[in-house]
């Protein structure tokens, strides 16, 4: 009797570590930081044209970014259907057309 109850231990046991691991398999645990930032902003532009996609800046924080790659005066953000914000802005002391995309791409046109 002793020896069944062992061995339907044993078993209960091995049969939770095997479920313990395959939820470990399933739901790995979050690492402590992203392997890559959000915006590069070492390299400029990655695309010549806006690209379209879910936009998770606020309209300051799109402001803010526009204003950092050098120009003044933004105004009329709106962003569009595909993500994008777009606007008016100042630069070398003439007007522009900008667009921010979600990568953080300036492109003015």
């Amino acid at each position: 009797m002793k020896r069944n109850v062992l061995a339907m231990a044993a078993l209960v046991l091995a049969a939770t570590c095997a479920v313990a691991q395959g939820q470990m398999q399933q739901n790995p645990p979050a690492q402590s930081g992203p392997g890559n930032p959000a915006i590069d902003t070492s390299r400029g532009n990655t695309s010549n044209n806006p690209v379209s996609g879910a936009n998770s800046f606020t309209e300051g924080q799109a402001k803010s970014h526009i204003e950092s790659r050098g120009y003044s005066s933004v105004t009329q953000l709106r962003k569009d259907e595909n993500g994008v914000w777009r606007g008016k802005a100042m630069k070398d002391g003439k007007s522009v057309d900008v667009s921010l995309d979600f990568q953080g791409n300036v492109i003015a046109r």
